[in-house]
């Protein structure tokens, strides 16, 4: 028994290591890079996921339900994993795909596409995927109906297109909520957008179109300069904190 437990605690110790193998990796490890904003405010493409799990930790995730369990009379109940077959000589070699999106709840999100013969490499995939194409939003209180100081929802209306779907994001006012498809509010609370309308065109069941749009709609944020009386924040939004001071009386 004390042989094992002693097997079992070296496997727990000696976990791998992080080799970077780009300059931008390396320079992340030395910690000359702390900040995510250095890299995607210059442009520069992300190969690495450990670069996102450095700069960005406690990322969330979640899966999508872009597939569909065979039912009775083609209806079935829907699923993160999409399967397909291949016809060959040799048989039906069957393939499943699967999207994820990551965010940390505060202006940071990231959409990735896995696919592989099985499903726990997809999804490895997948989150891979994520990390490497994480973007940052600009938020904001750009209701007419709102008088906030939080960036809450979206500074102005924005909007994206991917196949047949068409998808328009405007900004709502406190206590509205997420007014979107399941799978956008899915993707809009990992972003940290609180309350937003939003309209939905087309094919809408194909939700592979319908998050692209989306993620075109959200990337296109930073692209346009924003007034200040809309408290538009881009990227991380730390909250002031009001420090009171107590007087003493002599």
């Amino acid at each position: 028994m004390e042989e094992k437990i002693v097997k079992s605690d070296r496997r727990k110790s000696s976990g791998p290591e992080w080799k970077p193998k780009t300059e931008i990796g390396r320079k992340v490890k030395a910690g000359e890079i702390t900040n995510i904003d250095e890299i995607l405010d210059n442009g520069i493409k992300i190969l690495e996921s450990e670069i996102v799990d450095t700069l960005l930790p406690g990322l969330e995730s979640e899966l999508l339900l872009i597939g569909q369990s065979k039912g009775k009379f083609g209806g079935g109940q829907r699923r993160v994993f999409k399967q397909t077959q291949k016809k060959t000589a040799e048989g039906n070699r069957p393939q499943f795909s699967t999207v994820v999106v990551i965010g940390n709840k505060n202006g940071y999100i990231g959409i990735g596409f896995g696919k592989a013969k099985e499903t726990v490499p997809a999804r490895e995939k997948a989150i891979r995927n994520a990390k490497l194409n994480i973007f940052k939003i600009k938020r904001g209180s750009g209701s007419w109906e709102d008088t906030s100081s939080e960036p809450h929802s979206l500074p102005f209306k924005v909007k994206g297109k991917s196949g047949s779907v068409r998808v328009v994001l405007m900004p709502a006012p406190l206590g509205t909520g997420l007014c979107a498809h399941k799978e956008l509010q899915k993707l809009l609370k990992l972003a940290g957008i609180q309350n937003i309308w939003s309209k939905s065109y087309g094919k809408k069941d194909t939700t592979i179109n319908l998050v692209k749009a989306c993620e075109e709609a959200l990337r296109s944020l930073v692209k346009v300069k924003c007034k200040s009386n809309i408290n538009a924040v881009e990227g991380a939004y730390v909250k002031k904190q009001v420090v009171i001071e107590e007087r003493k009386e002599e």
